[in-house]
């Protein structure tokens, strides 16, 4: 999600009555009652407009479905891991693949351009939104015809995954996606009336969300045979009721066809008041400006460096718990009791984010975060004994992981909603947006690096030993292969997630040693230290 920039209220007329406009766009009526109105929806004696989302309506479901599309690539990636661990690939290839998440962290390089460069009769908006959706959807119908030799599902016996070509098409995906974002945000500032500009971020987190499940929960749920066969279905087949081949045909037609009505039958306003044209130039100036700040450079370690604690737990220990025997339909519909989950916490902690330290809560939830690193480790060890069958596990088996995962949760809310708030306390509001777009997409590489590290390294820390086969080994792929021509199997003795586990451990409390007081020093600072002007 990318942050609007602040502005000073904006005054204007309204017209409580009537239809007709003078020339200098003020709406006109008989006996000429007009209202002052301000952008943040008061009128000058400071009363709420009552209006709400009278003419905004239809703005708003627009807006929801635009980030909706962009939430689709998004799920369809997060699924991919777990499609991949089911075909046994590496965590070195799982690691290659974790790049697709990285244009989100990095968009900010490219979002200037984006913002400045556009075709005026087109649209400053739709010059972007148009061509990347349609290439989105090109995308996934090309994919569509070649995703099954991609990910080894064709009928040879020799048949692997191609994890780069995977890696390359789905980084390019993400990338429009991220492309595709930076145009919506901009256009939701003047598509929704200004008294309604705050449904923006709503309209961003529901269309995300939504999209997200759609690509990720819905889509392992009717992709698997097992689900279909037990809940959707009276004659059970081998296959599920979608493939992702099919899946990605139906989403590439649906981008096509919603991109062309919304070139076709959506204009698009202008106003540079709202959302006014900065420049490339002095954008990147200001980008400039607000590195060279010493208190950024001291947060932008903070946020680069706060969460190579949690590496492990966040990116193995789901893979982890399938390489163990969980069905990865399963895993995935545990997102859905999180997903109201995930919209009430941040309207709760908001209210303790609010004051003038907000980064108290971000650093009392990092040590019980840190620790939730070795419940996760001790529910995957439990993994490999407790199955009754293959696949399935008991009752409280599965209420341990629910209630893991949502006292992660609040935790994970926590962290992120009190350094939104930090970050909307401390961005000069000159340069608001670029302030904070710049702070959040550091945060966002800090998670990121972390989680793409930990997965490459973990293979190269399990100790494995070739059984039924006297002389080989299992320190190395070639020597995996060689135990299994010579008639043994490869037996894991120690998984290198548990020593990551622990090394996370042990860095977190490292780094709160290290962190925790110039974090407090920074809460504190005086914000003129945070501007890049003084005016």
């Amino acid at each position: 999600m990318s942050e609007k920039s602040s502005r000073r209220p904006q005054t204007r007329l309204n017209a409580k009555r009537g239809k007709e406009k003078s020339e200098d766009g003020l709406n006109v009526t008989n006996d000429r009652k007009f209202t002052v109105e301000t952008d943040d929806g008061m009128d000058k004696y400071g009363k709420i407009d009552r209006r709400g989302l009278q003419g905004d309506y239809g703005n708003v479901a627009l807006l929801t479905f635009l980030y909706v599309l962009q939430g689709i690539p998004l799920g369809l990636g997060g699924s991919i891991p777990m499609l991949l661990q089911s075909r046994k690939v590496s965590y070195k290839d799982q690691a290659k693949f974790s790049f697709i998440y990285w244009p989100f962290s990095i968009k900010l390089l490219w979002a200037p351009l984006v913002d400045s460069l556009y075709l005026h009769w087109f649209g400053r908006r739709k010059t972007w939104l148009v061509p990347t959706q349609y290439l989105i959807g090109i995308f996934m119908l090309v994919l569509s015809t070649r995703i099954d030799g991609l990910l080894g599902l064709e009928a040879e016996a020799e048949a692997h995954v191609d994890i780069l070509t995977l890696t390359a098409v789905f980084f390019c995906l993400n990338f429009l996606a991220a492309t595709q974002d930076i145009a919506v945000d901009g256009w939701a500032l003047t598509m929704l009336k200004r008294r309604n500009v705050g449904w923006a971020s709503t309209c961003n987190t529901v269309g995300q969300t939504a999209g997200f499940f759609l690509g990720n929960v819905l889509f392992m749920a009717l992709e698997s045979a097992d689900f279909c066969n037990k809940y959707l279905r009276s004659e059970p087949q081998d296959v599920g009721m979608v493939t992702l081949a099919s899946f990605l045909y139906f989403w590439g037609i649906v981008f096509f066809i919603t991109t062309t009505l919304v070139w076709i039958f959506k204009s698009e306003k202008v106003d540079p008041e709202v959302d006014p044209d900065t420049g490339i130039i002095d954008t990147y100036k200001h980008l400039y400006q607000v590195i060279k700040l010493k208190p950024v450079i001291s947060h932008c370690i903070v946020l680069l460096t706060a969460k190579v604690a949690f590496a492990a737990a966040d990116s193995l220990s789901g893979l982890k718990l399938i390489e163990a025997g969980m069905p990865k339909t399963t895993l995935a519909m545990f997102a859905v009791p999180l997903v109201p989950v995930q919209i009430i916490l941040p309207l709760i902690i908001s209210r303790y984010t609010s004051g003038p330290r907000p980064m108290n809560l971000f650093l009392w939830a990092i040590p019980p975060r840190i620790l939730i690193g070795l419940v996760y480790a001790y529910i995957v060890y439990l993994a490999h004994s407790v199955q009754t069958a293959p696949g399935e596990f008991p009752m409280y088996f599965y209420l341990l992981i629910l209630a893991s995962y949502m006292v992660h949760q609040v935790f994970v809310y926590c962290m992120f909603v009190s350094q939104m708030g930090f970050h909307a306390k401390v961005s000069d509001p000159v340069i608001g947006g670029t302030y904070m777009t710049l702070l959040n997409t550091v945060a966002n590489l800090g998670g990121n690096w972390p989680a793409t590290v930990a997965l490459w390294v973990v293979d190269s820390i399990t100790w494995k030993s070739c059984e039924g086969a006297v002389g080989q080994s299992c320190h190395t792929s070639d020597a995996s292969h060689l135990c299994k021509e010579a008639g043994g199997h490869c037996e894991t003795t120690l998984d290198g997630f548990y020593i990551e586990s622990f090394v996370c451990v042990f860095i977190g409390f490292l780094w709160l040693m290290w962190r925790k007081r110039r974090v407090q020093e920074l809460d504190a600072l005086d914000l003129k230290a945070w501007k890049v002007t003084n005016s």
